[in-house]
């Protein structure tokens, strides 16, 4: 019997969305190229589909499809070769007092808590429809690969464990991390806790000797995706192809 881990991508089908609103270009509609069946999709297959520019939400693997937009760029950091800007190394500075934790994938009502008012506060247009429970853990607390959840608290001491304030999803592959998705304490608009959680993500990359951090798609035009680049050096998969992408 052929074992999971040596099914080639040639066992998987591939199928087209319909046409949906774009969540980043505003007017824009965008589609989806989805990997199935999803139950064969574990460790091994995922991460060649990530160096093909797929990438997960739960167990739905994906990608752009797009019929008149190639905006959405698949990127990776270069780990061992990146060099941090002054911004970022403000940032890891400021937040250098957080407890970084992981664990494995867990519902925690803290966690919720915090990613219901991370939406609310940073997707507004969704606060009519918020993602419930059910979804929520559907989005990230369903996996068939390495993935881990990152907790980041301010220092514990003998009357407090520490306020809660961002998680990571990880994925940890062959080749590198995948940076799945981040939510945080958005109250103090002064923090940089996103930023800080990639510089983190980097550095375990390198403690693990993988090669790169996959930060998702940068968007040039969009203002939420833009800030990609700002992460160097980073290579973006251009016409099948990984080739650098140059900041600003």
């Amino acid at each position: 019997m052929t074992r999971v881990k040596e099914l080639p991508l040639t066992a998987l089908q591939f199928y087209a969305t319909a046409p949906y609103p774009c969540s980043y270009l505003p007017g824009k509609t965008a589609r989806s190229q989805v990997a199935t069946p999803s139950h064969v999709i574990h460790a091994d297959l995922y991460g060649e589909l990530v160096n093909l520019g797929f990438r997960r939400s739960g167990l739905y693997t994906y990608r752009p499809y797009c019929d008149e937009c190639n905006a959405c760029t698949a990127t990776r950091i270069l780990a061992k070769q990146f060099i941090p800007n002054r911004s970022q190394k403000r940032s890891k500075k400021k937040h250098a007092g957080l407890i970084a934790r992981i664990l494995n994938l867990s519902y925690q009502e803290e966690h919720f808590a915090l990613y219901q008012q991370y939406q609310k506060d940073r997707h507004p247009s969704q606060e009519s429809n918020p993602d419930n429970q059910e979804q929520y853990q559907q989005f990230l607390l369903q996996s068939r690969v390495n993935s881990r959840l990152v907790e980041f608290r301010d220092g514990p001491n003998d009357a407090n464990p520490g306020q809660l304030r961002m998680v990571s999803m990880i994925d940890i592959l062959e080749q590198g991390i995948s940076s799945v998705y981040t939510f945080f304490d958005t109250s103090d608009s002064s923090t940089s806790y996103g930023s800080y959680s990639i510089l983190w993500q980097i550095e375990r990359a390198i403690e693990l000797a993988l090669p790169y951090l996959y930060l998702g798609y940068y968007i040039q035009d969009s203002e939420k995706m833009a800030y990609k680049a700002k992460f160097q050096p980073l290579e973006g998969l251009i016409e099948d192809q990984w080739q650098s992408i140059i900041g600003p």
